[in-house]
């Protein structure tokens, strides 16, 4: 079979049933799954972050690294590419899956992202420092960061002073954007606010159901609170309740609100992306799709 550019991106907030519909486009379309999530790349981490199981597809880019390692941007931009490129290789068409903006941002828009060490003895100075103070640092080295980092991610606004610093450069100035490395199809799917919520609320029950506390308890005496991987939603409530900070109710709450609030950004971020098709349902996917392999479309 001959080897074509083609890609298609699925994405959308948490929890608005990206892997099932992706699964059943793969079936359909002789395709495979590369996943853009940022929490299903970490190993153990399976209930919260609703890793799919037993897939008759291959799915790649999960459970690549410990709980306890980096991963980074520019790391899973070299990956995927390298991933797809093979898919495509092969004939298949590759399907790009999740709802991690800026890992999905790095292929569509090939950003040009700086090699910058990490600073260690940086890291640890701004780790000490609360959330909101490391916010307002990073928006007197750039004032455009909201357009690009989660305020609510330590983690990744501590990685965008690191940037800024090394570099002297507003994030702005340092990824920039290239020409795409394929054909592109962006497909989201649109829910109302109450259909999310309700998903969400559902998925929440669900994870707590299978077993969410033995895993987060298991991965916490297993690795500590700092692991990188520890820090996703599901997992820093649970870890909070056994640390005896909160009760168990609460945790459960605010798993649900800080899911919601999440898939809230997520919704925003995609939104700016007007090269977007915004789908209900599978039929329209598919209607899509078949165009799109019929005829290029600009990207």
């Amino acid at each position: 079979m001959k080897p074509h550019k083609k890609l298609i991106v699925i994405l959308g907030p948490t929890a608005s049933g990206k892997s099932d519909l992706s699964l059943n486009l793969a079936k359909k379309f002789n395709g495979e799954i590369v996943s853009a999530d940022s929490q299903q790349i970490y190993q153990e981490m399976d209930i919260g972050t609703a890793k799919p199981k037993n897939t008759n597809i291959p799915y790649h880019l999960i459970d690549v690294i410990k709980p306890n390692e980096q991963f980074t941007v520019a790391l899973f931009k070299r990956k995927a590419i390298k991933i797809i490129k093979n898919i495509q290789k092969r004939g298949k068409l590759p399907f790009l899956v999740g709802g991690t903006g800026l890992y999905i941002s790095s292929i569509v828009d090939n950003l040009k992202i700086p090699r910058v060490e990490p600073n260690y003895k940086l890291r640890m100075k701004l780790e000490k420092l609360p959330k909101d103070v490391l916010w307002q640092k990073l928006l007197k080295l750039d004032k455009n960061a909201a357009k690009i980092v989660d305020k609510n991610n330590p983690r990744r606004i501590i990685r965008a002073i690191e940037i800024c610093q090394a570099t002297k450069k507003s994030l702005s100035e340092v990824r920039k954007t290239g020409k795409p490395f394929f054909e592109i199809l962006q497909i989201g799917l649109s829910l109302s606010r109450p259909q999310l919520y309700q998903r969400i609320n559902k998925r929440v029950g669900k994870m707590l159901e299978d077993g969410l506390l033995s895993e987060a308890k298991h991965l916490y005496q297993k690795y500590g609170d700092e692991a990188p991987g520890l820090e996703a939603i599901g997992y820093k409530e649970m870890i909070s309740y056994l640390k005896g900070e909160i009760t168990f109710d609460e945790s459960h709450e605010l798993i649900k609100r800080n899911t919601r609030h999440y898939g809230k950004r997520q919704i925003q971020w995609f939104k700016r992306d007007k090269k977007i098709f915004w789908i209900r349902n599978r039929e329209e996917a598919e209607a899509l799709i078949k165009n799109f392999l019929k005829f290029p479309e600009p990207v």
